[in-house]
């Protein structure tokens, strides 16, 4: 994979006393451009043919190359969005109805929405202090008709995958990794994305790596690189993929997630600058950590591998949601962002959760009629996770800030710490 080195100052003339939390987008450059004027110049759009049988739309293929070497798995496969990822992956493990998939109570809207769209049913889970799927869950909720447990690595963390994947394993079910908000991320040396049966990757506007929209799903298990690549493309496999793994599994009724050559120019050229982020944002979080570390009362997430985090958002929780109110309100009047980078939910609350309903009353896996929402999906079913969600500032890091706006942040988090904590 091309090396790109950040821009020594990429950040643009601006008042504000800090900048705006940013990530790949912000680095779109002559690196895109030319990827995608190669694309518009072979006029050949689709990533399967184009106009010059002999030479093939090249730019998904090495996506999906580059970045299996990146992430140490055998297969990629790139789709249109995270979402569609997720789907894919979802259809690849066989889930539909009468299936269940674990998932953390805190996380994005498709992390449910996917699998009441493939039949399944979503089972909602707790977080711990690293705001990931907290260890003994999977053993906890699981049951004869779960299927898969989706472990999402929250904003640059990833979550702690000795005692997740061993859980799995002896509870005989699939590992879905979600590394949307974690390209780049590592565990214990190995990228995250390697570790469960099959992994998946978002390139919205907001993430590390961006091509506006885009996803992609890895995997090693051939078999489920067959079936992902299926459902990604109503049913087929083509030449292309067979050439990869000959063809063994039966055609079946898929979707059509098929990236196009546009997208994966873009996605390809960010991914070259993932490392490049990752070790900018880093930096400058530990710098901010540094110079916060002997405050009590602000208590640091939980990172089950420090090393291999992406450093693009830093967590403290505090005592009571008064305390949280006053740090935010502090920042914001300083202009200092600390929103997260990227949506995160507490299932439980979101509209869709508290309805029970799919697009057709057929396909809900949630009974139709009676006391909804039932146990399992209302927000005091999960006391660990709302003692969490309730009580944290988020300091988001990007591609703009410098060394002296991890001092600023630092000073306004020292003063009001300070405010509350007179001596």
């Amino acid at each position: 994979m091309n090396a790109f080195v950040m821009p020594a100052n990429p950040r643009p003339v601006s008042d504000r006393t800090v900048p705006a939390p940013v990530l790949g987008w912000a680095l779109i450059g002559r690196e895109e451009e030319e990827l995608v004027l190669e694309v518009l110049r072979r006029k050949a759009l689709f990533r399967y043919y184009g106009p010059d049988p002999a030479s093939p739309p090249p730019m998904v293929s090495t996506l999906e190359r580059e970045l299996a070497t990146m992430i140490g798995t055998r297969f990629a496969l790139g789709v249109t969005s995270g979402s569609a990822a997720l789907e894919v992956a979802l259809g690849a493990l066989g889930v539909g109805p009468g299936d269940e998939v674990i998932l953390p109570a805190w996380s994005w809207v498709s992390c449910f929405t996917a699998i009441v769209r493939v039949g399944g049913k979503p089972v909602l889970a707790e977080v711990d202090r690293s705001l990931c799927l907290a260890p003994g869950e999977i053993t906890r909720l699981r049951t004869a008709r779960t299927k898969a447990a989706l472990v999402v690595h929250f904003q640059g963390v990833a979550a702690d995958l000795d005692a997740l994947v061993a859980e799995a394993r002896q509870a005989g079910i699939a590992l879905l990794e979600d590394c949307a908000e974690s390209p780049g991320a590592s565990y214990r040396g190995r990228r995250v994305g390697s570790f469960g049966d099959i992994a998946i990757f978002s390139f919205q506007q907001q993430k590390t790596i961006t091509s506006g929209e885009g996803g992609a799903v890895v995997t090693n298990d051939p078999r489920l690189y067959e079936r992902a690549v299926r459902m990604h493309d109503l049913g087929q496999y083509r030449d292309f993929h067979a050439r990869q793994k000959p063809a063994a599994e039966p055609a079946f009724c898929g979707s059509q997630f098929r990236m196009a050559e546009l997208t994966g120019a873009v996605a390809l050229a960010q991914l070259r600058k993932v490392d490049a982020v990752r070790a900018h944002c880093r930096r400058l979080s530990l710098r901010l950590r540094a110079q916060l570390a002997d405050l009590p009362g602000l208590q640091a997430r939980h990172i089950p591998d420090p090393e291999g985090e992406s450093g693009f958002e830093t967590y403290y929780w505090v005592a009571s949601t008064e305390q949280r109110d006053v740090y935010r309100a502090r920042l914001k009047d300083a202009k200092i962002p600390c929103e997260q980078m990227t949506g995160t939910y507490a299932q439980y609350r979101r509209a869709y959760v508290e309805t029970g309903l799919a697009h057709a009353p057929g396909a809900t896996p949630f009974p139709v009629g009676g006391v909804w929402p039932a146990q399992g999906y209302r927000a005091e079913d999960f006391p660990r996770t709302e003692d969490l969600i309730h009580r944290f500032i988020v300091i988001p890091v990007g591609v703009w800030h410098r060394e002296d706006d991890m001092d600023t942040i630092a000073a306004v988090i020292r003063r009001t710490h300070d405010e509350l904590n007179p001596k």
